[in-house]
């Protein structure tokens, strides 16, 4: 390469780092996986919010996560943990649904 140009260089690197990628791109295999059963349920209440947090919560993660938070937190907690998950995680919560979901998990749980 003593005798190459930068620019010839650049291209070279270039070329190589670009096949190694699509070697691996190309031995990559999907990966399949089966979730295990659900071993919790939610609180089944008249509240309008249970089943905006079955919806919503659960199209994410399990209800475990909900289920094993430290009991009676409240609802200013939950409220935290619905923002988090939206702001954070991006979770698809639509906003009339966020206060709903927050007064039924402080209520539950």
């Amino acid at each position: 390469m003593r005798g190459m140009t930068m620019k010839r260089s650049l291209a070279l690197v270039t070329i190589l780092t670009l096949a190694v990628g699509m070697t691996a791109a190309t031995l990559a295999k999907p990966v399949t996986y089966t979730l295990p059963a659900e071993t919790s349920t939610l609180k089944q209440t008249r509240d309008p919010g249970y089943l905006k947090a079955e919806a919503s919560c659960t199209s994410c993660h399990s209800r475990d996560y909900i289920t094993t938070q430290p009991p009676h937190k409240g609802k200013e907690f939950w409220a935290a943990e619905v923002t988090k998950m939206v702001t954070v995680y991006g979770a698809p919560i639509p906003e009339p649904d966020r206060a709903a979901i927050a007064e039924y998990l402080g209520s539950a749980y």
